[in-house]
């Protein structure tokens, strides 16, 4: 489960991996690993994708970062994240090795967690963000599961992931960047879509029930949740097959309509799109796995 410091090819690395419980992965989001590296001066990562949200902090050193067709100039205190399956790619400076400190996780509200410090796919960098404050929490967090007083603890650890957020939450470089999510009719709908999303609603129609125009509803969805209304439909509906597909006997046909699509056609096609693999394959992987 702990790896010491490694050195390869490209950079020294010291990671240490998890495997969430349940009580965990009941939740919104859980951390899967954290680290920190050393770059060596011919440093590559990429152009790959991941199946997790990774949250990197610039230590020293500098680098480039590519994500979305978008270049970001890496420099000591910012902030970069990769989000699942979008391509990225980044290097460091042969002169100014990168060292990181960064933590892997996931969880259906992931992408909403990394917005309430101003991070979201399309603004994936930030500048200035790492505190020494923040690059020692995550060094303790570090240490207190690499070697546990009284026994490693869920709860601990789901503790030490969330209070890095809220740390790193009320830096006034990440309060600045924070969306307004307090606004009663942004949640409104949001929860409209939490409950009803395998029902047919349509982005209109959840506007409609917030009591604002679709296209500010949009607009601020997206500023404060990091994807779009209808990107967050159907991550929703994703993550609902997924469970059913594993957890359940139902069929392919039956599961499609359980989430709202009218065939399996349509139901495989978005789901082979949005999780890499056809409905059955899945099912079938998951399953083998248990």
């Amino acid at each position: 489960m702990i790896e010491r410091m490694k050195e390869d090819h490209h950079e020294f690395l010291d990671i240490i991996f998890f495997t969430p419980s349940e009580f965990e992965k009941s939740g919104g989001a859980w951390p899967i690993r954290i680290g920190r590296n050393m770059a060596k001066t011919n440093y590559h990562i990429g152009p790959r994708t991941t199946p997790f949200h990774y949250l990197l902090f610039v230590l020293e050193g500098e680098g480039t970062f590519i994500q979305n067709g978008q270049r970001h100039a890496l420099r000591a205190r910012d902030a970069f994240c990769l989000f699942p399956h979008i391509t990225h790619e980044y290097w460091t400076h042969p002169e100014e090795p990168l060292q990181k400190i960064f933590i892997a996780f996931d969880g259906k509200l992931a992408t909403e967690l990394l917005a309430r410090i101003g991070l979201t796919p399309d603004s994936p960098h930030r500048s200035g963000v790492l505190t020494p404050e923040t690059a020692n929490g995550m060094r303790a967090f570090m240490e207190e599961v690499r070697e546990p007083k009284g026994g490693s603890s869920d709860l601990g650890r789901l503790t030490r992931f969330l209070g890095l957020f809220d740390r790193i939450s009320r830096s006034p470089a990440a309060r600045e960047l924070q969306p307004d999510v307090s606004i009663p009719w942004l949640q409104k709908g949001k929860e409209y879509m939490d409950i009803h999303f395998a029902g047919g609603i349509t982005v209109e129609g959840v506007s409609a029930h917030a009591g604002v125009d679709r296209t500010h509803f949009a607009k601020q969805f997206r500023k404060a949740y990091g994807l779009s209304p209808v990107q967050y439909i159907q991550q929703l509906k994703m993550n609902q097959a997924k469970r059913l597909l594993v957890q359940t006997p139902l069929t392919l046909t039956e599961v499609a309509h359980s989430v709202g699509y009218p065939d399996l056609f349509s139901f495989s096609k978005a789901f082979k799109k949005q999780v890499g693999q056809p409905p059955n394959r899945y099912r079938m992987m998951e399953r083998s796995q248990r």
